[in-house]
């Protein structure tokens, strides 16, 4: 299902799963090299610490959330964005209900839904 072409990723045509208990992930646009995914997380959610090999772009589309990385923590609220480097051990928490959108390069496989 990943894009060879230009085309129109409905939202309301993505299926919202729940990762774990307070996140839900959506999946939205994906090609080889850049994927976009919506997380909804309800307030209090605390996320595992953990890293992964891709570059990480990360925008606050309404709440407030804390990260945490080895070097800094900080709270980003509605509108604000930061990058995550690859293979950077980091950890979220949702401060209230917060909705995100993350895009990843390259492609997330663990994220493309199988089948």
């Amino acid at each position: 299902m990943i894009a060879k072409n230009t085309r129109l990723v409905a939202m309301k045509d993505r299926k919202v799963f729940s990762p774990e208990s307070g996140l839900s992930r959506q999946v939205l646009a994906y090609s080889n090299q850049l994927m976009l995914v919506r997380h909804m997380m309800e307030e209090g959610w605390v996320g595992a610490r953990h890293s992964h090999p891709h570059e990480q772009l990360v925008y606050i589309v309404s709440g407030h959330i804390r990260f945490t990385d080895d070097e800094a923590t900080f709270d980003a609220r509605t509108g604000d964005s930061f990058v995550v480097p690859g293979g950077v051990e980091h950890q979220a928490c949702a401060i209230e209900a917060s909705e995100v959108l993350d895009v990843f390069t390259p492609c997330r496989e663990d994220y493309v839904e199988k089948g």
